[in-house]
């Protein structure tokens, strides 16, 4: 008798070891997950951070799932390591939210088959691995708009982080918004070769300010930028998240992300069994990204203008890379006719600035 209670004990241990581990290993089969995430900044920085952050807990008060996550953690071979600790604490979904975590997040999602990766800003899947990322240039040609119906000098600064496809596209984006409207303003670029270092980027902004610029914008995750320019009476445009408090002298608007829209759409997919790895690219038209409402150091005009232009955007009538484009030296970049898509955007072929950009792209990383 108890040979047979011990083998009756085995089966049953046995099948509910298998039952456990096909649960935890697809993280779908039972609809329960555990999401990581992976940030380059700290949660509070008042950026692009923070705007993943936001995402992060709109998923979990939208879904009831549990999350975890590791804040600054530098692009390359770290983040690797972070995502190992993630998955070693049980996530069975991953997000990487930084441009230089795409290798790393595609090694870890060729050794771990049965966790699900999402990569932001990045070009690269697996079947377990997603990318993500949105037409900001949407947003960023509206706040060309608002910052050339305000420059006196006509002179905008640019402060830049990297010479990758992202970041250029959106100064060309933000430069064919400001020539909508002032075909007489220049938008100046520095580079700070930073995502986030508060220090450098102010330095960048106030070189922009000593050159005559009277309107400051970026693409890095400080704030600095907007109180570089509130310290010399001039006028911000910012980038990630809606910041007035900042510098609310200074700040106009910016181009936001609201990134939970994606993380509860993917996740819920996950929980469903319905989820497939693909290239996802939003815009103002699915509520990935916008334009915050312009506060009242806005000039006056720039709201019916910025209204019309986005109904435009939203309903298809306007393209912001539709030619005929030129570029600096005034070559046509995009013929009449012809309009670059999201992908043309984000390729490396990428590598040239709009007619009207005083700067250089000197480095392609």
């Amino acid at each position: 008798m108890s040979r047979k209670v011990t083998s009756i004990m085995l089966v049953i241990v046995l099948a509910l070891s298998l039952v456990f581990t096909a649960g935890c290993g697809t993280g779908a089969s039972n609809g329960k997950v555990k999401v990581g995430f992976v940030f380059i900044g700290p949660i509070k920085d008042g950026g692009w951070t923070e705007a993943h952050y936001n995402g992060m807990n709109y998923l979990k008060e939208q879904l009831k799932v549990e999350t975890m996550y590791r804040e600054l953690v530098p692009e390359g071979p770290e983040s690797k390591k972070a995502i190992k600790e993630l998955i070693n604490a049980g996530c069975n979904v991953i997000f990487t939210t930084s441009f230089g975590y795409m290798d790393p997040t595609l090694e870890a999602a060729k050794e771990n088959p049965k966790v699900k990766f999402f990569h932001c800003s990045g070009f690269k899947t697996a079947e377990n691995m997603s990318n993500y990322f949105g037409r900001m240039y949407e947003p960023r040609y509206l706040s060309g708009i608002v910052a050339g119906l305000k420059t006196k000098t006509n002179k905008i600064g640019y402060v830049a982080a990297y010479e990758i496809p992202e970041v250029i596209n959106g100064i060309n984006a933000f430069t064919l918004g400001v020539q909508s409207v002032n075909p007489n303003a220049v938008v100046k670029v520095r580079w700070s070769h930073t995502w986030i270092d508060s220090a450098l980027e102010k330095a960048a902004a106030v070189a922009l300010l000593d050159d005559g610029c009277d309107v400051i914008t970026q693409h890095n995750d400080s704030t600095a930028t907007y109180i570089a320019a509130q310290e010399r009476g001039a006028y911000a445009i910012g980038y990630n998240l809606d910041m007035p408090s900042a510098a609310p002298k200074a700040y106009m608007t910016a181009p936001v992300w609201n990134w939970g829209v994606y993380y509860v759409q993917e996740v819920k997919a996950i929980m469903e069994g319905t989820w497939k790895a693909a290239a996802y690219q939003g815009g103002i038209k699915e509520g990935l990204l916008d334009l915050a409402p312009l506060t009242e150091v806005a000039p006056p005009e720039a709201k019916a203008k910025v209204e019309e232009a986005r109904k435009q955007i939203i309903d298809g009538t306007l393209q912001v890379f539709k030619g005929p484009i030129k570029d600096q030296s005034g070559n046509i970049k995009v013929p009449e006719g012809k309009t670059l898509n999201y992908e043309d955007t984000m390729s490396m072929d990428m590598n040239w600035f709009v007619q009207g950009v005083e700067g250089k792209i000197e480095v392609q990383k």
